[in-house]
């Protein structure tokens, strides 16, 4: 059965992330709610009434079988205790145990894990750091909410960006402070000369990864900085967050999209978080 995009005032099924394209010709984001095999396409619906309707029911993202709870934004509990997508070094790449042998699927992470990654900076409510597989960007930007980002370093392997990244943390922050990215009012920065500032506070240490991996290994890039717009008709003053565990039924007017959030006039909803929840979304 294919996907396809819905015209009808209603959809139902499984919720997944949002998906988002970058803008074209000064256009904000395009965002796309995905429920199941039908989409709903939003920016057309900024100012009109939304409501979302968890039925109750939770599919795990990966095996599709039915669980009380989902685990790490979408799995069944015995996906997220096998999948190498699930395993903590996915969040902490440095930890990769994929030499030892104890990796939980081999196959998996040569695909995912030994790739080029990015190495990047980005401003959604301040300066931070990140990482996102080559081919990610800059979908993983859109999905933070950042207004800038800024590729620094691309490298061979996850493990290796890990390694990049906790040098950077010794200086600046990996998270976003979500409350403040929805409201809006993030400052532009200069990237490029947070970038050079970094660069030579970690001089030591990135030739230390260098020699470790070889030098071609960490390749630092030329790119300019992106900036990233968003649909929004009004930033909240107050962030209010909806809680579909709490509150099965949410509803309101469609005021904006950032990140993977809803913004509505009654609260905004990380939808990312509901991955998996089956929804009937009226609009």
């Amino acid at each position: 059965m294919t996907e396809s995009i819905a015209s009808a005032a209603e959809v139902q099924g499984c919720l997944t992330k949002m998906a988002i394209a970058p803008g074209q010709g000064g256009e904000p984001a395009r965002y796309t709610l995905r429920a199941g095999e039908q989409h709903l396409v939003l920016n057309e619906r900024l100012g009109r009434s939304l409501t979302l309707t968890w039925t109750g029911a939770i599919a795990c993202t990966h095996c599709g079988r039915a669980t009380k709870k989902s685990f790490a934004q979408g799995y069944c509990y015995p996906c997220f205790k096998k999948l190498a997508q699930c395993d903590t070094c996915i969040m902490k790449p440095e930890t990769c145990h994929f030499y030892e042998g104890t990796c939980r699927e081999p196959e998996w992470a040569e695909r995912h894990c030994f790739q080029p990654h990015v190495v990047y900076l980005a401003n959604a409510s301040g300066l931070k750091v990140g990482i996102t597989r080559g081919s990610q960007v800059p979908t993983r930007w859109l999905d933070q909410g950042a207004v800038q980002a800024l590729p620094v370093f691309e490298v061979d392997t996850r493990q290796q960006s890990g390694f990049v990244e906790m040098l950077f943390k010794e200086q600046v922050s990996d998270r976003t402070n979500w409350r403040a990215m929805l409201k809006g009012d993030t400052v532009e920065m200069d990237l490029p000369a947070e970038r050079d500032r970094l660069l030579a506070r970690l001089e030591s240490g990135l030739a230390n990864l260098r020699e470790r991996f070889g030098h071609d290994a960490i390749r630092l890039l030329d790119a300019p900085p992106v900036t990233l717009d968003y649909p929004v008709l009004e930033y909240p003053t107050k962030v209010v967050s909806h809680n579909l565990d709490k509150t099965p039924e949410i509803g309101g007017t469609l005021l904006g999209l950032k990140g993977q959030y809803l913004i509505l006039d009654s609260g905004v909803i990380n939808l990312r978080k509901y991955t998996g929840y089956e929804v009937k979304v009226a609009a």
